[in-house]
């Protein structure tokens, strides 16, 4: 089955426009052309052409999403809305561009850049907006759009613009509309700093004129006004209307996203509180029908922001027994109102325990007593609200009050508590909550129930509760589409009456068994109410499974996760585009599921598999019948089972008949759920001078080293610098002052002193202030001091010679590397091709050196970055044995060492015998009678009664004055010891200085041996492998290495370890999910109250590919594909923009810089001989070239979502055989495309065309651009693919990655119409299409040829795809005759060439990628 892909709506993928709707005959294209698009004879506003034409149309279809969505697409809202908006403009068009922005947001597009060229005429527009959002002569339908625009300008406090408007929304003033001036002076007496800003916000408005008051009185209004609208709304309807319910859920939303980011929250919160919204809601109309399952779900996510244990002011997340004695505070004051004002009837609440009020069922008892009266009164008394305007129609009756009452005081569970009672182990029931189907169906039209990651966060908690929920809400997303695809492979078939049944189809991912057997039920340990363990075991018959799937379930190891499931013959069930329409697990045939952890995998004699040889028994190979495995069930669900069965249900272990395993990197999820939900458990700290920087508060540049008090006053550089002219040219604008003991330039190593600039370390000054001295304070020259020291002596041996950088830094990359080595965070932007790898290598290789003392982790997010960082590692100046790579990607490193735990131990030992017989050879030299070289222990004492009283000897003896050259060269005690070093070890003409040099050399490698064997010597005295590996991470490796999802799997068995570190070097940052990015972070425990970090360097680029999440409600509405180096980006934090490429042709970099303002070009690719030579056969060096329908045909689906274009498949395999004819290597080719489904298509057409013939063989790879990123090649032939739309590729940051790929080649195929006409594509296209549509070729060329780039050449247009398969044909032809003539020979067969381009995952396991669509 081809790969499908889950984040394509059903509804969405049918009602996207085409190229065909964009360029009809339909009333919205011919409208487009008319009055705005290219060919216009105006774009001048009308107002009868926004009223009739636009608006009475949209309103007429009922603002049907097609229609809008081709309106976006026609770039309405560009090229028509606002560039012709005024303050005059209508109320229509005011509507349609709110319409517009609410479409955008939907889509995951750019909002808000439109509108950054008049930031007074957005403030009118949004104004407008707000003022529209209040009139209830509207429908529910414009005002949910123009809710939905406010929505989404609060989700992007990010930009200036949208916040400057959406501030004093929320600002202090909306007090004003608190239940009375005491609730006010209340919340003033809990920080003193809130009657300040009250007091500044009054003078504020005194001073102002009428109009400015208005607007103040309006925007401390309108919040207010909103949410006495919203709640007449939940109390009006006796019957539910669709529009209402979907404002009210729209509106909850946006409560929900002010009550969960603290700027926001500081005073929303208080206002939600007084008017007691979260009662109002409980007992409304419309919460109160259990068909609005969206509703009840919101207003729970919006009370668990609400009573969130954080002070609304400071941000303080208070601890666990802060937040209780808070809540006893409440029940306290509850009690004494009670004793003091009602005493006759109060009094047993007055006298009972805490713990038997806060129970709502006894607290409700108890109030029982009071009349309606006197309940009101009790409420007034504690200072709830107990009025609210008549136009809310709100009835303050004996139910309201006692709710109000009730939920103020009972005990609340704390989301810590949540996260412990959530089961991370899937059952059928928790696969098909409404809840998760719901999220399935997401198309934008409706809010859902789920936390989204915001710009910032309440405390690290709330972000890893978010976290967590959404990480488990996903997993059992894919969970579930897994069991469903492998229910419906195998064909269920019930036989008979029903009661048997049979599996017609098969499934490489499922084995049918008979029964499980549960073997052992444990114990449950105290406080617990579930076993503390449930063995079980299953059979399996595996005699009819082809070789390669017996394997693959062998290779099943302990701890991975399998499913067992019991299943009948499923329900006739509608399909819709690819998506089942299941609402229960019994409709797609799954009874029950039940998830379990292999314990022991056992062949058919119940010995462990890892014992015998595979299919070897005897020294005969045979067919392995059955295989048993040892399973652990999930204790919560037996215990929910063996209940069920204890009041008569059946046994649901007896029906199961199935079992199911998933791919391994998939199938993680448990062991990263729980480091998610140990971390939410343990309240970890992250380091305080990151803290405030990490939730998106406080000065954004307030982690970096220039504000932080311990920055270095003086660092080594090592050999970053190349030479003093480099030193000079990488600190442009300062002043580099040789040391005083130094008269001018001198060559490296260097020290660089920077003196500690006040200005940047105090505290920021306010906005006002620093523009006003903006002018007036001159930028100071900065000083650089630079001092240097003679490095010490390696020893005679070449081998001892350290490695030394060779790359000439530019200058933005030594500010990256300067601001790495020091203390902080460091955020580095780098672009394609900027050395961003180059750059955290010099970083890893001075903290590696100037801090001896320190430990980096090394994190990127697939095991082919790491290991290419890693590689780059291992040729610096680092010790092996001070390196370690984690994870199953080490295999891959293209190096001669192990690297990976047993590789390490491996190499220790075989040292171990080398520096023995280096200590023999000592002892030889002495003369020195024993087996000193028998261990690292004796190899110790060896050095204590010999080799060091023999350098003291000597070092005694230079010490004389009158000692001459030869003296010091008679007396050196080691000449037989390195007679085998280069001769003569003391060249006859050196003086007394250089021989003590030399000496000092041959000491230093000495000394290294014995202490290579200190280091050897726990690895003699520690016997089994487990504890030598363990061992080697926490105490010897310096440098260790592992992918973020490793990480994540085995956080909590590295931080027991008890392994430290100082610094995190984070590659591919923005490509891992945050989650992903902040657990690396705490992978140790926490030191002194905190994370003992010293240093957070993250690399990457937030304008190439995000993370990947498949699902769309929880990549756009959810933002779970943020991750931390976007969202620190968006935040302000300081960056460092690496601004010189030196990967592709200038001109082919043309096509992305202008995503990279400042970024230049190296002059390797300027002058260096193969960017100026032109690439032989091709006119230019890249060019789009339009490929029209093939046969007919041009997009096409074999099957939902799995998108081909045979077209482009055929074009592309053609230029890669036209290329391999003129004598192009196959490994300097990629062939790169956007979708899984013609990934596959160009797999074929090469393996048909290409595979067994050796003048063409196969590309380097062929994979997706998704994929490649990351990754380079010389010539890159790129398939569009689509041509109905422009599809995912509108996410600019995709084709930003496609088009970055190729160093001297690329060549685009897709259909010229779909994306010439996209807004967002525009600028590339703009570039691309400067050159002609149709493929040029020059003849008679040969690679390499001596043509340059920019030579004038005559060339031949290719036709089309006929055109040019004729001419390769008749190539191919014209080749194998000179051949057979021996004019020629055949190329090299070449091994090396992935055809795949997957990545192994943790677990060994290829992934086959999905299929990504828009």
């Amino acid at each position: 089955m081809a790969p499908r892909d889950p984040t394509v709506s059903s509804m969405e993928g049918e009602h996207r426009p085409t190229v065909a709707d964009l360029e009809g005959d339909n009333h919205w294209a011919l409208l487009a052309r008319k009055h705005w698009l290219k060919g216009s004879k105006s774009k001048k506003v009308k107002p009868e052409v926004i009223k009739s034409e636009l608006w009475d149309t949209l309103e007429a279809e009922s603002f049907d999403f097609r229609s809008v969505l081709l309106l976006e697409n026609l770039h309405l809202l560009e090229n028509y809305l606002w560039p012709g908006y005024t303050e005059d403009a209508s109320n229509y068009h005011v509507l349609l561009v709110a319409l517009l922005v609410a479409v955008k947001s939907r889509e995951n597009l750019p909002v808000w850049d439109v509108f950054s060229d008049r930031p007074s005429d957005f403030s009118s527009l949004f104004r407008r907006i707000l003022s529209m959002s209040l009139d209830t002569s509207l429908s529910v339908t414009i005002r949910t759009h123009l809710l939905s625009f406010i929505v989404n300008a609060f989700q992007s406090l990010d930009n200036g613009l949208v916040r400057k408007e959406c501030a004093p929304l929320v600002s202090i003033s909306i007090w004003h509309n608190l239940a009375s001036d005491a609730a006010r002076e209340t919340k003033f007496g809990e920080h003193g700093q809130l009657r300040k800003a009250w007091r500044a916000a009054a003078k504020r408005y005194d001073a102002a004129d009428e109009t400015s008051q208005a607007r103040l009185r309006f925007e401390r209004s309108w919040l207010y006004s909103m949410i006495l609208d919203f709640v007449k709304r939940l109390y009006e309807p006796t019957q539910t209307n669709l529009g209402d319910l979907i404002y009210c859920e729209r509106f909850l939303e946006l409560l929900i996203d002010l009550d969960s980011q603290l700027p926001t929250r500081r005073y929303v919160n208080s206002l939600l509180e007084d008017l007691n919204l979260l009662s109002l809601i409980k007992l409304s109309t419309l919460f109160n029908d259990e068909e609005n399952g969206l509703l009840r779900d919101l207003y729970g996510l919006l009370r668990h922001f609400m009573y969130f244990s954080i002070d609304d002011h400071t941000g303080a997340q208070y601890s666990r027994t802060q937040s209780y004695e808070a809540h006893c505070a409440k029940l306290a004051r509850l009690q004494r109102t009670a004793l003091k004002h009602f005493k006759s009837k109060l009094t047993i609440l007055a006298l009972s325990n805490y713990g038997t009020v806060e129970q709502r069922t006894d607290l409700e008892n108890h109030l029982e007593a009071l009349s309606d009266a006197e309940l009101s009164e009790l409420c007034t008394l504690l200072g709830y609200r107990t009025s609210y305007p008549p136009s809310t129609k709100i009835a303050v009756d004996r139910t309201f009050v006692m709710e109000v009452l009730v939920s103020g005081h009972e005990i609340r569970k704390t989301f810590q508590e949540v996260v412990k009672d959530l089961n991370i182990m899937p059952t059928e029931s928790t696969l098909y909550e409404p809840a998760l189907l719901r999220n399935e169906t997401y198309d934008g039209s409706r809010s859902l129930a789920i936390p989204k990651l915001n710009l910032q966060y309440l405390t690290v908690g709330d972000f890893l509760w978010r976290s967590f929920v959404l990480y488990r809400c996903e997993s059992f997303f894919e969970i579930r589409k897994d069991i469903e695809d492998t229910i419906k492979r195998m064909q269920v078939r019930s036989v008979g009456s029903g009661s048997t049944t049979q599996f017609e189809g098969f499934s490489r991912m499922a084995i049918p068994i008979s029964k499980i057997s549960v073997l052992e039920v444990v114990p449950a340990r105290v406080g617990h109410a579930e076993p503390s363990l449930v063995r079980a075991e299953i059979a399996l018959d595996t005699s009819s499974l082809a070789e390669n799937i017996r394997r693959e379930w062998e290779s099943l190891r302990p701890d991975d996760v399998i499913y067992l499931l019991a299943v009948q013959q499923p329900e006739d069930t509608k399909m819709t585009n690819g998506h089942s329409a299941f609402l229960s697990a019994g409709e797609g045939g799954l009874l029950h599921l039940r998830a379990a952890e292999i314990m022991q995998l056992l062949d058919e004699n119940g010995r462990a598999m890892r014992d015998i040889s595979a299919g070897v028994v005897n020294g005969h190979s045979h067919r392995p019948q059955l295989r048993k495995i040892i399973l652990k069930l999930d204790a919560a669900a037996y215990k929910l089972d063996s209940d069920r069965q204890a009041i008569g249900k059946p046994n649901i272990y007896e029906a199961i008949n199935v079992v199911v395993r998933r791919k391994g990197r998939e199938n993680n999820f448990k062991r990263i759920l729980e480091s998610i939900r140990s971390l939410t458990l343990s309240d970890v700290p992250v380091p305080s001078w990151f803290q405030e920087v990490f939730l998106g508060y406080g000065d954004p540049s307030g982690a970096s080293y220039a504000r932080l008090a311990n920055r270095l006053k003086a660092i080594d550089f090592r050999d970053t610098f190349l030479n003093w002219q480099h030193l000079v040219d990488s600190l442009p604008g300062k002043t580099v002052e040789p040391d005083g003991k130094e008269d001018s330039s001198f060559d490296p190593p260097y020290i660089l002193e920077i003196p500690i600039d006040t200005a940047t370390t105090a505290p920021r000054p306010s906005k006002k202030r620093r523009l006003d001295h903006m002018d007036s304070v001159p930028a100071p020259q900065e000083s650089v001091r630079v001092s240097t020291y003679c490095p010490p002596k390696t020893g005679p041996y070449p081998v001892d010679a350290p490695k030394l950088n060779q790359i000439r830094f530019t200058p933005v990359q030594v500010e990256a590397i300067v601001s790495g080595t020091q203390p902080g965070l460091t955020v580095i932007v780098g672009p394609p091709g900027t050395g961003k790898t180059d750059v955290a290598t010099q970083i890893i290789n001075n903290l590696y050196h100037d801090f001896p003392t320190q430990r980096i982790l090394l994190v990127a997010h697939s095991n082919q970055a790491l290991n290419q960082l890693f590689q780059k590692i291992v040729k610096l100046d680092i010790d092996e044995r001070h390196l370690l790579r984690l994870g199953h990607g080490e295999g891959d490193l293209e190096t001669e060492a192990s690297f990976g735990k047993q590789g390490r131990v491996e190499s220790f030992l075989d040292n171990r015998g080398r520096f023995l017989a280096e200590v023999d050879r000592l002892a030889a030299n002495f003369d020195a009678p024993g087996a000193h070289g028998n261990s690292c222990e004796t190899a110790g004492y060896f050095k204590l009664v010999y080799v060091s009283p023999a350098w003291s000897n000597f070092w005694e003896a230079t010490h004389t004055p009158e000692i001459t050259t030869s003296e010091i060269i008679s007396a050196f005690p080691f000449h037989r010891y390195f007679s085998n070093a280069p001769q003569p070890l003391f060249p006859p003409d050196c003086s007394k200085d250089d021989v003590i040099d030399i000496a000092k050399g041959c000491q230093y490698h000495i000394e290294r041996i014995f202490a290579e064997l200190e280091d050897i010597r726990p690895f003699e005295i520690l016997r089994t492998s487990k504890d030598k590996a363990n061992y080697l991470l926490i105490k010897e490796a310096r440098i260790v290495a592992m992918t973020s999802t490793h990480a994540a799997m085995r956080r909590q068995e590295i931080a027991d370890l008890g392994f430290h570190y100082d610094n995190v070097i984070m590659e591919e940052a923005a490509q891992i999910t945050e989650i992903e990015n902040f657990i690396p972070l705490a992978l140790q425990k926490p030191k002194d109250g905190e994370l003992p970090l010293q240093r957070i360097v993250l690399c990457g680029d937030h304008l190439q590919n995000s993370p990947i999440v498949q699902n769309l409600a929880f990549q756009q509405y959810a933002n779970l594909e943020q991750s931390l180096f976007l969202r620190l980006v968006r935040l302000g934090v300081p960056t460092i923009n690496l601004d010189q490429q030196g990967r592709a042709r200038p001109s082919m970099a043309e096509l992305y810089k202008w995503r990279y303002p400042r970024l230049g070009n190296l002059s390797n690719v300027e002058t260096g001989p193969e960017f100026r030579q032109a690439n032989a056969g091709f006119r230019y060096d890249y060019q789009f070239i339009n490929v029209p329908d093939y046969k007919g045909r041009g997009e096409m689906q074999p099957s939902p979502h799995f998108i081909q274009n045979l077209g482009e498949a055929e074009y592309a395999v053609a230029i890669y055989q036209y290329m391999r004819l003129l004598g192009y290597a196959a490994s300097k080719i990629s062939i790169l495309t956007t979708y899984a489904g013609q990934r596959s298509l160009i797999r074929d057409v090469l393996s048909h065309r290409c595979a067994r013939n050796r003048l063409f063989g196969l590309p380097r790879i062929v994979t997706t651009v998704d994929k490649y990123q990351g990754e380079q090649n010389e010539y890159v032939i790129l398939s569009l693919t689509r041509t109905n739309r422009v599809g995912y590729l509108r996410d600019i940051r995709r084709l930003t990655v496609a088009l970055s790929r190729a160093r001297l080649g690329l060549y685009i195929l897709g259909r010229r119409e779909v994306f010439e006409t996209c807004y967002e594509l525009k600028e590339a296209f703009d570039r691309l299409l400067r050159r002609p549509d149709a493929l040029m070729l020059v003849h008679g060329e040969v690679f390499p040829t001596t043509r340059l780039v920019d030579d004038e050449v005559e060339a031949t247009e290719m036709a089309g795809l006929e055109h040019l398969g004729q001419y390769v044909y008749e190539m191919t032809q014209a080749k194998i005759k000179a051949l057979q003539g021996g004019q020629e020979v055949f190329p090299p067969v070449v091994e090396d060439v992935d055809m795949d381009g997957d990545e192994a995952d943790e677990n060994g396991v290829t992934e086959q990628p999905e299929e990504l669509d828009e």
